[in-house]
């Protein structure tokens, strides 16, 4: 998954961004790691909260348009239903989120960027990371 982010962004080919992909992750492990954990718990929130939302709208429906009927079944048909919404929503909101981290580190990595490619808001956030590293850099005046 991570190769196919990096040849989406650096058009490079398979091995080369596999390899791209498995460096920047190494470089970075602390924030990948961090956004792997809120990921995967956010993953499970909206998981759960599909399938529970998906259900309860559903009983309520179905006692409302047939209250002579048993609802378990139509629930349970909900659920499986839900259950794989739930399931394709949730992968494409993870891949959404790893794209995003590997766009802002390779914006990081690459320094100063455009503003076509970064909007102002998010550049004043990336440059915010160069700025301590150029005041560190500055030769002492002597006074």
């Amino acid at each position: 998954k991570n190769a196919y982010i990096q040849i989406a962004l650096m058009g490079k080919g398979f091995c080369r961004s596999a390899k791209a992909a498995f460096f920047l992750i190494m470089r970075n492990a602390l924030r990948f790691g961090t956004i792997a954990a809120l990921g995967g718990m956010i993953h499970a929130i909206g998981f759960i909260f599909i399938m529970v939302a998906t259900c309860v709208i559903g009983y309520f429906l179905e006692r409302e348009m047939h209250p002579d009927i048993s609802p378990f079944m139509p629930v349970m048909c909900f659920l499986v239903v839900s259950y794989e919404v739930a399931d394709l929503f949730m992968s494409v909101f993870g891949l959404a989120v790893d794209t995003s981290l590997q766009c802002f580190i390779a914006c990081e990595e690459m320094g100063d960027v455009d503003d076509d490619i970064v909007p102002a808001s998010l550049k004043n956030f990336v440059n915010e990371k160069k700025k301590p590293a150029a005041v560190e850099a500055q030769p002492a005046t002597g006074e």
